[in-house]
């Protein structure tokens, strides 16, 4: 029987499966150590049994977190996905210019839900922990020519319903229900929480 001081300790190296320099930012200022390894496949449109947005967000993290696993030999790998979710219709990332401009018309003088799902796994055993958080994000209306000024700026490119309030974005939006961080790319108190139920704390803490 191995006593308590054969233990082996539990993985405290944190691995972020994420490409996104916001993630990567949000973590490094709230004072976390991390690699980043990203996700070497595209994710899915659709998962079967997902059938709500926040349930996709959930899903599709952990996705995430599980595709980088064999990359992973030992440590948590923290993973992140966010959709803005409009009266039942999902909006990604946009494909290209035409995309973001089909998102940013839609989402323009409504409030929307931007959701991201958050998955914690074990990359030595496979268990993990998934959560969500949602923020309520108020849209003033745009004219045409505002809206492709917006688009010269290529701001919308690689995120979820075509805008980054922190890029230019706030210029047009008006109210901020939750989370602000979760709209940059990590709702950070639940990030923070996750991670400290499961012993990671930031390096100024330990």
């Amino acid at each position: 029987m191995m006593s308590a001081a054969n233990t082996p300790e539990p993985p405290t190296r944190l691995v972020l499966a994420s490409a996104s320099p916001r993630r990567q930012s949000l973590l490094r200022e709230h004072g976390f150590e991390f690699d980043v390894v990203v996700s070497p496949v595209d994710e899915p449109d659709h998962v079967p049994g997902a059938n709500t947005p926040s349930e996709l967000a959930e899903a599709l993290s952990l996705f995430k977190a599980q595709s980088v696993r064999d990359k992973v030999a030992n440590g948590w790998i923290l993973a992140g996905d966010t959709i803005v979710a409009l009266d039942g219709e999902l909006f990604g990332k946009p494909e290209d210019r035409d995309d973001a401009r089909r998102i940013i018309t839609a989402l323009a003088g409504t409030t929307q839900d931007v959701i991201t799902g958050v998955t914690l796994l074990d990359a030595g055993t496979g268990a993990h922990i998934t959560r969500n958080d949602r923020t309520r994000v108020t849209m003033r209306t745009m004219s045409d020519s505002e809206i492709e000024t917006y688009l010269d700026t290529n701001a919308w490119e690689g995120k979820a319903g075509a805008y980054g309030i922190q890029d230019r974005a706030d210029a047009f939006i008006t109210r901020v229900e939750g989370s602000f961080t979760n709209v940059v790319g990590f709702p950070m108190a639940l990030v923070t929480q996750m991670l400290a139920d499961w012993g990671l704390r930031p390096v100024r803490d330990r």
